[in-house]
């Protein structure tokens, strides 16, 4: 499909540069079928049914964010997927300076050798010493802030806060994900009295998440691995939920992708562990989920592409052009959608 069906314009003040304050006020566009419904976050109990079950990502951002010097030159490195317990796969801004075999001192106390440059221009960091490669970069990271947002304003000590979601505790992705940042423990409670059930699984988000698609068509872009795992007895919850006619509902394309990763044309979750790269656009056939919870996605992104998979592209340009009209947030920090599709259906 050509990239330029997921386009649509976003003006500049439309990205949220904070979360809304406590999370969960938070606005919410529910999309059920070709129905709009301006909602808030809060208004979630409602919105679901009693036995549905809400799926979250448990994963932990990890200060990934490193900046360095090879000699005089300055070199900054965006942590993606681990490789080995002492080696990262890393985007590096300033590549052309690097050679393979440099050595990269971040300060701290803490360096790397750049090794195995990949077509994508991405290096594998091979960190020196014995120390746990985690308190290295608790000591010489930051916090990875999305770079729609890096570019408007430094990351501070409350995005320390701000960008863990209350279900963080896996540590390995290098960003958030953020359709759970809404979430508080006063709304998880209130979920827990309407009868709506929740469970976790993990998937490192990678910083492949942040990439524009540069193809012109969507044959042509290929996807970065992220490495998730679910495990049996959530597996054998979230099949239970479906069979006595409840929804998954994945809170997060991180979670639904995983989900689709661990489903087969059967309609049966099964435990996952190991690496996924699945892309999902208008024309995939949703074996595992029943609705999504996401916030608003940048345009030509693979994200909004999933979404359109799930809601169909007219209706999914026609949510986004009502959230752009009435002034919804976008982006990680930004408002979130609730999105239910009619059911078994699928654009082609």
């Amino acid at each position: 499909m050509k990239v330029d069906l997921f386009d649509f314009v976003l003006p500049p003040e439309r990205i949220a540069l904070r979360p809304a304050s406590p999370r969960d006020s938070a606005r919410m566009l529910v999309v059920e079928g070709n129905a709009l419904l301006d909602r808030h976050v809060g208004d979630l109990p409602d919105a679901l049914r009693a036995g549905d079950m809400l799926v979250f990502n448990d994963t932990r951002v990890i200060p990934a964010q490193l900046e360095g010097t090879r000699g005089d030159s300055r070199i900054g490195a965006t942590l993606h997927k681990r490789e080995g317990p002492r080696r990262w796969r890393a985007f590096i801004r300033n590549a052309r300076r690097l050679r393979d075999g440099d050595e990269i001192d971040f300060g701290s106390g803490v360096t790397a050798y750049a090794r195995d440059r990949g077509e994508d221009g991405s290096f594998a960091l091979d960190f020196a010493g014995e120390e746990p490669v985690e308190l290295l970069l608790e000591r010489a990271g930051r916090m990875p802030l999305p770079p729609y947002i890096a570019a408007r304003r430094p990351a501070d000590a409350q995005d320390a806060d701000d960008y863990q979601t209350m279900f963080a505790a896996e540590k390995g992705a290098v960003a958030a994900p953020t359709a759970a940042l809404h979430f508080t423990p006063a709304l998880m409670a209130k979920l827990g009295e309407a009868g709506v059930e929740h469970a976790t699984l993990t998937l490192h988000v990678g910083a492949g998440t942040f990439l524009p698609v540069k193809a012109d068509d969507t044959l042509d872009h290929k996807m970065h691995a992220e490495w998730g795992r679910i495990d049996a007895a959530t597996a054998d919850r979230l099949n239970a939920v479906r069979a006595r006619g409840g929804r998954v509902i994945a809170v997060g394309t991180t979670s639904l992708r995983l989900i689709e990763s661990a489903t087969g044309a059967d309609g049966v979750i099964r435990p996952f562990e190991g690496d996924t790269a699945i892309f999902i656009t208008p024309g995939y056939r949703f074996n595992g989920i029943d609705g999504l919870v996401t916030n608003f996605h940048l345009p030509r992104s693979t994200l909004f592409m999933l979404v359109s998979a799930l809601m169909g592209t007219e209706q999914t340009q026609a949510a986004y052009a009502h959230a752009v009209r009435d002034g919804y947030r976008f982006y990680s920090y930004g408002d979130a959608s609730l999105l239910l599709p009619n059911a078994g259906k699928s654009e082609a």
